[in-house]
């Protein structure tokens, strides 16, 4: 299911504010860089590298998903383990807002999405 159009709206400003924040500098964007991609309710945040064996290509590395739940009005936060599996980020699971999500993520208090 989409997102709403008021929350498609504050996901773009809360990811948005994170990658200016978080982005590199230019000069080394091709060796580290960070996107956000909205798929269905589910927005994912996501490092991009060169491939450790063919620098020619970029590998992504997912960091956190943000998933709406329409059904509750709510956003849920996930994290990747080593098991490379979405588990909830039991810490601070859920917000209304997804730009709370967003500085959980920034933050990362306990080394789960940037490590």
């Amino acid at each position: 299911m989409p997102l709403p159009e008021t929350q498609v709206r504050a996901a773009l400003a809360a990811v948005g504010a994170f990658l200016e924040k978080r982005r590199p500098p230019i000069s080394i964007r091709d060796k580290l860089d960070y996107r956000a991609d909205i798929a269905g309710s589910d927005v994912f945040i996501v490092a991009v590298r060169p491939d450790h064996l063919d620098k020619t290509q970029k590998r992504d590395t997912p960091v956190a998903k943000l998933k709406w739940v329409a059904a509750r009005k709510v956003w849920r936060l996930f994290w990747m383990r080593a098991d490379l599996k979405w588990h909830s980020y039991k810490p601070f699971p859920e917000s209304a807002e997804i730009a709370v999500l967003v500085d959980v993520v920034d933050r990362d208090s306990n080394c789960c999405f940037f490590g």
